[in-house]
């Protein structure tokens, strides 16, 4: 079974006091106790993300464009392109078979409407 995850509490971690007292400060007393001073927590402001200038934006999608054809330029000359005979050939089998499909779609649609006007005169 997985491991349950348990959550830590945020405020106990701003309450616990260091081990290590001798880096905040403390002091010992005659009796054996010690006072610590905690330091105040501070926060970050959260970092600002600067927009970019408006010129850049052309120049930048300018040359993605030039990149990317380049790309396809290198990318077509890796193709295995078929011979005039086998696009010819393959040309021919599709026209074929597309006739064969739409022949016979063709004759069962013509069945199915003439035994629909029997059924229902």
């Amino acid at each position: 079974m997985g491991r349950l995850l348990k959550k830590k509490d945020p405020v106990k971690k701003k309450t616990q006091k260091p081990d290590n007292s001798a880096e905040m400060g403390t002091t010992n007393g005659g009796d054996g106790s010690s006072t610590a001073k905690i330091a105040p927590v501070i926060k970050k402001p959260p970092l600002v993300v600067k927009p970019k200038p408006a010129t850049g934006v052309e120049d930048n999608f300018i040359r993605k464009s030039i990149q990317f054809l380049r790309e396809v330029k290198t990318e077509l000359k890796k193709v295995t392109w078929p011979s005039r005979k086998q696009t010819i050939g393959s040309t021919m089998v599709v026209i074929i078979l597309v006739m064969i499909i739409s022949l016979f779609l063709g004759t069962v649609d013509f069945g199915l409407s003439s035994l629909v006007r029997i059924v229902l005169p």
